[in-house]
């Protein structure tokens, strides 16, 4: 089995990975719109406006997906198959690239085509902005963001964290990230309550938003872009932006396309004033093909690296686990640790067990 289940997750991801480009999300039935809804009843039940009750609802709606897939993966411990083809499933469940390139193309077909109106109304599908009063440009600029910024949480982040953890990883990332959207925006209701869901969505995309922005760079050539200003941009830009993570992409694409992203984004009640990530013209209709190109590229380098690390570096890793796991116990004594200090004795004081707590924020 040892050999088998890292086959069998990297089977998975690549299998799930090609039904997400060949199909898009599922149409109907969706499994991430089932479980929004699930998620928006355990709210209702446990909202107050504080962040324990916030914890406690982030706990219990991220550590049922979490149950669910390790239950699943115990359950295919010994069916290399069935475990391909869950973690197939989970995947094409999570993964959403083949829409984002969508959408952002039929946003610059629209612009091309100068129906502002048409393009407001489409704008939502992409983001939380106030389209109302945005213009060609400022279309522009929110469907590049958006892209960046979900090819880390839709594509990169999901198959990271599916090929770290499996099954579980999967629908683990995927449920906080889908509260993070839920609850862990700024409003006068989430303020509190939202704050777990937003560090734990913020400290699961540390790595994934890091590797997109170097990804981006990386591929930037593919359309037509130029990694050596990519890069610049990058390394410049990547931590001006207010989000610890959605800055690393922004920046990356900024560069690779040669423009400049950022300043006011107007939303519903409420506006902010962002930076400036990148130099050159402000982006237009015709960028937007290139955001969508790039994004493709770099969900095709995630895949590869994805589908190599259970492989790789996840078979190592629990080579290494397994030994250590194996040296200690075999150094225990049935009544407790062996002091080999003394000749003969086996009764040294036991070994304490230290416990680390991760403090948490009460802002993000």
């Amino acid at each position: 089995m040892r050999r088998t289940a890292p086959v069998a997750n990297a089977v998975g991801l690549l299998a799930g990975y090609a039904l997400d480009r060949l199909l898009g999300d599922p149409r109907r039935w969706h499994p991430v719109a089932g479980f929004g809804q699930a998620a928006g009843a355990l709210e209702r039940r446990l909202y107050r406006p504080d962040s324990t009750a916030g914890a406690a609802f982030t706990a219990l709606a991220v550590g049922g997906p979490v149950l669910l897939g390790a239950v699943a993966a115990a359950a295919t411990r010994h069916r290399p198959v069935t475990r391909a083809v869950l973690v197939a499933a989970g995947t094409w469940t999570v993964l959403g690239g083949r829409t984002l390139r969508h959408e952002a193309t039929v946003m610059g077909r629209t612009l091309r085509d100068g129906d502002l109106p048409a393009a407001r109304q489409r704008l939502g599908h992409l983001c939380g902005r106030d389209p109302s009063t945005l213009d060609e440009s400022e279309l522009a600029r929110a469907t590049v963001e958006s892209v960046a910024e979900n090819t880390s949480d839709a594509v990169v982040a999901p198959l990271v964290w599916g090929a770290v953890a499996g099954l579980p990883g999967l629908l683990g990332y995927r449920a906080a990230n889908t509260l993070d959207a839920m609850v862990g925006h700024r409003s006068a209701r989430y303020a509190r309550f939202g704050t777990p869901a937003a560090r734990l969505d913020d400290l699961l995309n540390l790595v994934p938003s890091r590797l997109t922005g170097l990804l981006t760079v990386a591929v930037a050539p593919v359309a037509n872009g130029d990694r050596d200003r990519a890069w610049q941009v990058w390394r410049r830009d990547r931590n001006d932006h207010p989000s610890p993570n959605a800055g690393q992409c922004e920046a990356a694409m900024a560069g690779a396309l040669g423009v400049r992203l950022g300043g006011r984004n107007v939303y519903f009640g409420r506006s902010e004033v962002r930076p400036f990530l990148g130099d050159g013209p402000r982006p237009e209709a015709r960028h937007l093909k290139r955001a969508a190109r790039i994004s493709g590229a770099v969900g095709l380098a995630a895949l590869g690296l994805a589908a190599a690390y259970p492989l790789t570096v996840g078979r190592l890793a629990g080579a290494i686990g397994r030994r250590a796991l194996i040296a200690t116990v075999g150094g225990r004594g049935s009544g407790g640790v062996v002091d080999r200090r003394v000749p003969g004795g086996s009764g040294g004081r036991p070994r304490g067990r230290g416990v680390v707590a991760a403090r948490q924020g009460s802002g993000w």
